[in-house]
C-alpha cells in the first residue's frame, strides 16, 4: 500500500496512528532499558532476592485491566451511536484510572512501612528500581488520563459517531497499551528475582 495515496483525511488518519505507534515504541524501549538495568543489577551483593511486592500493586493490576474493558464498552457504544452510554463508560474508565493511581501510592506506602525507601541510607537498589518503574508508569497513566479527558470532552461535544471515532480509537489504544505494559511490569518484578 502506498502511504502517499488517499484523501487528505486518510493521510491524516494514517499520520496520527503512526505517531501513536512511534510513541508506544519509544515507551517500550524506555521500559526495556529499565527492566534490563534491573536484570543487570540483580547480580549485586546487596540485591534482595526474596522480596514480596505490595499487595496493592496486584489490586491495581486488576483495576487497570477492568478499565481497559470499560474503555472497550465505551468504544462499542460509540460505534452503535449510543452517546450517553459511551460517556458513562468513559467516566467509569476515568474513575478506575484514578483508583489505579491511588492503589499504586498505597503500594508505595506499604513498601515504606516495611522499611524500603526510594533513596537514602535505608534504601535498596531493587526497591529503588521498583519505585522508579512504578512511578514512571504512573506518569504515563496520567498522560493516558489527560488523553481520556480529551476523549470525554469530544464525546460530550458529540464529535464521535459510528462513522467517526478516530480520537477515541487512538486514546483507547494508548490506554490498552498502558494496561498491557503494567501487566508485563508486575509479572517481571514478581518473577525476575
Amino acid at each position: 500500500m502506498d502511504l502517499t495515496q488517499g484523501t487528505s483525511k486518510e493521510k491524516n488518519t494514517r499520520a496520527k496512528k503512526m505517531m501513536l505507534w512511534f510513541g508506544i515504541a519509544s515507551l517500550i524501549m524506555g521500559f526495556a532499558g529499565w527492566t534490563s538495568a534491573y536484570i543487570v543489577s540483580s547480580s549485586r551483593e546487596d540485591w534482595i532476592k526474596e522480596l514480596e511486592l505490595p499487595s496493592y500493586f496486584y489490586i491495581s493490576t486488576v483495576i487497570i485491566l477492568i478499565s481497559s474493558i470499560t474503555y472497550i464498552f465505551a468504544q462499542n457504544a460509540v460505534k452503535s451511536d449510543k452517546n450517553k452510554i459511551a460517556m458513562n463508560w468513559l467516566l467509569v474508565t476515568l474513575i478506575l484510572g484514578i483508583a489505579f493511581i491511588v492503589f499504586q501510592f498505597n503500594g508505595f506506602s506499604q513498601m515504606v512501612s516495611q522499611g524500603y525507601y526510594f533513596t537514602g541510607p535505608t534504601s535498596n537498589i531493587k526497591m529503588s528500581y521498583v519505585f522508579l518503574i512504578a512511578m514512571v508508569h504512573i506518569v504515563h497513566v496520567l498522560a493516558g488520563m489527560i488523553s481520556l479527558l480529551v476523549v470525554m470532552y469530544n464525546q460530550y461535544k458529540e464529535k464521535y459517531t459510528s462513522k467517526e471515532f478516530l480520537g477515541m480509537s487512538l486514546g483507547s489504544t494508548f490506554w490498552h497499551f498502558l494496561g498491557i505494559l503494567w501487566v508485563y511490569l508486575i509479572l517481571f518484578m514478581t518473577f525476575v528475582r
